[in-house]
């Protein structure tokens, strides 16, 4: 099938905001790969030169021609796929996800991350990452294995929303932090808009469930996707699987709410793959599903439940 390269530019990055009238920049079709470079963080969050930290060339451009829209994440796309019209879902199969960059970023903020009211003052950490050994070296000592993966990965809003920061994670994806989403990994976004309109961003080079300092090692990836339309799905809520496991998702201000979307979805899949009954797969849930905190930290809190696929061979 057809590849294509999605750089990331001033004319190909959106920041802050998914938005249902925000065009597509490429448009390929079913089935299709397609690489996405990313960026990360803004001005104040790069490096200073001399560092021997690897500053991307092109992100200086973005700051200064692809203003922030709102607060949130600098994120390249949407990709259209030809034929994708509401109602469908476009399913993104993530190939590869490399560091662009020989670092990243973590910040503690005042009033903000899990604990709110226990840290006071701003903190900034640039973590230099050793892309050969895929270990991050963390300035109090501790090496950290890389896991990359992209914290933001959605569709386009439906066009009532209008405008929506990037920040808060809803039906059409977007602000996921899910660490579970890395290569190899299978994403089933809703689509809302003619083309679903793929866009993504938010780069992490490590990240623990929970996300609880707000920030992970945000660093700028490449992905390589390949984008499938699929009509004979219909669900209004990202889905995920991955090589061994299938993973629902719920995200909400509140955990317990969070927790009752991803069980009901994951009833509900249990009866698609393997026929269940309502009450059979609330018990095989209860044996054999684990409900995960995905994070705590982007408004809408997430929880995703994931189960064993050899369980429903």
């Amino acid at each position: 099938m057809p590849h294509h390269h999605l750089k990331a530019s001033a004319e190909t990055c959106h920041w802050g905001f998914f938005d249902a009238a925000l065009p597509p920049v490429l448009t390929v079709a079913s089935g299709d790969t397609v690489t996405i470079d990313t960026v990360t963080g803004p001005p104040e969050m790069q490096p200073e030169p001399g560092t021997g930290l690897n500053v991307l060339p092109e992100i200086a451009d973005i700051h200064a021609r692809a203003p922030k829209q709102l607060p949130g994440h600098i994120l390249t796309g949407p990709v259209a796929v030809e034929g994708a019209e509401p109602g469908n879902v476009l399913q993104v199969d993530i190939l590869e996800v490399t560091p662009r960059t020989n670092w990243g970023y973590n910040v503690i903020r005042p009033l903000a991350g899990t604990l709110q009211s226990d840290f006071h003052e701003t903190r900034i950490l640039h973590i230099p990452m050793d892309l050969h050994a895929r270990m991050a070296k963390l300035p109090f000592g501790i090496n950290l294995e890389l896991k990359p993966f992209f914290g933001v990965m959605g569709t386009a809003p439906p066009p009532a929303w209008g405008r929506v920061t990037s920040i808060v994670p809803r039906a059409f994806g977007g602000n996921l932090d899910n660490k579970e989403l890395m290569a190899g990994a299978t994403i089933y976004l809703p689509c809302f808009v003619a083309g679903g309109r793929f866009s993504c961003g938010d780069g992490h080079g490590a990240q623990g469930d929970g996300e609880v300092c707000v920030t992970a090692i945000e660093t700028a990836l490449q992905g390589t996707f390949r984008l499938t339309l699929r009509k004979d799905l219909n669900f209004g809520y990202p889905r995920a699987e991955t090589p061994t496991h299938h993973i629902t998702m719920g995200m909400d201000p509140d955990l317990d709410r969070c927790a009752e979307m991803a069980l009901r979805d994951m009833i509900v899949l249990l009866g698609e793959k393997r026929g269940l009954s309502r009450e059979d797969a609330y018990t095989l849930c209860s044996l054999a599903a684990d409900l995960r905190v995905t994070q705590t930290v982007n408004g809408s809190k997430g929880i995703h439940c994931v189960i064993e696929k050899r369980l429903l061979a």
